[in-house]
């Protein structure tokens, strides 16, 4: 039996490589997060993932507070910050459609649609050929 809340929460939906975030946004009345069950500073070790992971609420600079609930799973650390950040623009723009112009701005709402190419057969990686020989 599914345990009934009256919390209200926007969802957003974000990508990277192979990594995949859904992200959750609540109204509350401090900033925190919670990422896989982890706290922020658990999870991504590195200040500079903390900050990629954090940059669509620092953009916005709003009084407003929120708590951030994250389920991540595929790709590297650096991947899953960058999902965890697109989407959690994508919830913002679904809660209000003001801050879209601010997000866009700073390309927080692009998917980065690099990802690793594949390996080809007959050759050492995607693109690297042996050395040719002459004799």
């Amino acid at each position: 039996m599914a345990k009934a809340t009256d919390e209200r929460y926007i969802e957003g939906i974000g990508r990277r490589k192979t990594a995949i975030a859904r992200v959750r946004i609540t109204p509350a009345t401090k900033n925190s997060f919670k990422i896989n069950n982890m706290a922020l500073g658990d999870y991504f070790p590195t200040p500079a993932l903390q900050k990629t992971a954090e940059a669509a609420l620092t953009a916005l600079e709003t009084e407003q507070h929120y708590d951030v609930s994250v389920h991540v799973r595929g790709g590297g650390k650096g991947a899953q910050a960058e999902s965890m950040r697109l989407g959690m623009s994508r919830a913002f723009v679904k809660e209000n459609e003001e801050t879209r112009k601010t997000l866009k701005a700073k390309g927080f709402l692009k998917r980065d649609p690099r990802s690793k190419e594949r390996k080809k057969f007959g050759l050492k990686k995607a693109r690297k050929a042996a050395q040719w020989s002459k004799r």
